[in-house]
């Protein structure tokens, strides 16, 4: 049995949990693990077997996902297609991720402070640009 590469998976892991969550917390929540936990496994560390099926599934892959992606296979979503890692998503610009996120913030936390919103929108669209999903054209 060959050694499972957890350096490959901490890539896509990572890869993935910047296009969904604004920060590793969010992540390790939505999973039901500890952020070092989380963090553990973006950087290549071994965790539980059950960790990884939370992870799997705050990701939106099939359980056994993270498994594959050890072994040189792709995660699988939930709904059965395969996934392209590390290109989570589609590309989009810096305005239009702006523009979302204003308007998901605003939606869902119509009583917070503009400033609050700002720093969200501003972290995620970081975020966004790190993961590739954020591009420089207008």
């Amino acid at each position: 049995m060959a050694t499972p590469d957890l350096d490959r998976l901490a890539k896509h892991v990572k890869a993935h949990r910047l296009a969904q969550y604004p920060s590793r917390d969010t992540a390790a929540a939505t999973a039901g693990v500890t952020r070092n936990t989380w963090k553990r496994v973006e950087e290549g560390e071994p965790v539980r077997e059950s960790t990884y099926a939370k992870v799997d599934k705050a990701l939106g892959w099939a359980i056994g996902s993270c498994t594959a992606i050890t072994e040189g296979g792709e995660p699988v979503l939930a709904g059965g297609t395969t996934t392209s890692s590390p290109d989570p998503a589609p590309r989009m610009t810096e305005k239009q991720a702006r523009d979302m996120a204003w308007d998901t913030a605003r939606a869902t936390l119509p009583t917070a402070p503009v400033g609050e919103l700002d720093t969200f929108v501003n972290e995620l669209v970081e975020n966004l640009r790190r993961a590739g999903i954020v591009t420089d054209g207008s």
